[in-house]
């Protein structure tokens, strides 16, 4: 291929913005979605220069998903390598008191969002014989869920039901699709959570701290790197300790 793409969506999350940082050395291009104004990509932007394109997409609606591809597509940069990272914000809320208007928001957040970028991007890795694709999902598809959570892990399955379902369908194609499922990371995407929640679960770990984003980014890397050819179908774990 002539040019090497990175697309992140969710890139001004914590691991997004780590994860470009790490990686930008091996790309041509990185693009990167947003929503909001990002003090750390607006800073990433001024050192990467042109090799990082900073694309704003509205998940929450279909059109405005669909804006998102075009403006990729305008750029004449498609990628070769996507890492999928968006997601509603982690709330506890009892199923009782929960709507579905909360379920279709985390749903087309992190799945729709990216049947419609996969859809318009996979036919051109098939191809070119050459892609890789790696949605963050969430140990919480790896064995007994918390509560309260339901809409979240509602999402993740369906993700983790879309990593298998397209990894068989493009196996032996040059395209490898893979799940990362980290257990709880200390990030601002725990900002809704009260504090003593995010205590707790670092007392009940074996390491007795929570994951941070420098002990998740090594496997998005790996995934990323011609190493794992072989790898595709996987729900990786990173428990911190836990056995799943």
């Amino acid at each position: 291929m002539e040019n090497k793409v990175l697309l992140v969506t969710g890139a001004s999350s914590d691991i997004g913005v780590q994860l470009i940082t790490e990686v930008a050395k091996n790309y041509d291009y990185i693009i990167a979605h947003h929503v909001n104004d990002n003090e750390k990509l607006v800073t990433l932007k001024e050192k990467l220069g042109d090799k990082l394109v900073l694309i704003y997409g509205n998940f929450l609606d279909e059109e405005g998903t669909n804006q998102f591809v075009e403006e990729i597509k305008n750029t004449g940069k498609i990628p070769t390598h996507i890492v999928h990272l968006p997601a509603g914000k982690y709330e506890n809320i009892k199923f009782s008191k929960i709507t579905w208007e909360k379920f279709n928001k985390d749903i087309n957040i992190s799945l729709r969002s990216l049947v419609i970028i996969l859809n318009n991007f996979l036919t051109i890795m098939k191809k070119n014989k050459e892609g890789k694709v790696i949605v963050m999902l969430s140990s919480c598809t790896l064995n007994i869920p918390p509560k309260y959570v339901s809409s979240y892990v509602t999402t993740k399955y369906a993700l983790l039901g879309l990593v298998k379902a397209l990894s068989n369908e493009y196996a032996g194609k040059g395209i490898t699709i893979n799940g990362i499922s980290p257990s709880m990371m200390e990030t601002k995407f725990l900002e809704n959570i009260p504090d003593f929640i995010i205590q707790q679960n670092a007392q009940n770990s074996p390491t007795g701290k929570n994951l941070s984003v420098s002990d998740v980014v090594p496997m998005f890397k790996f995934l990323l790197s011609d190493a794992a050819n072989s790898i595709t179908g996987q729900n990786i774990a990173i428990t911190n300790g836990n056995i799943m």
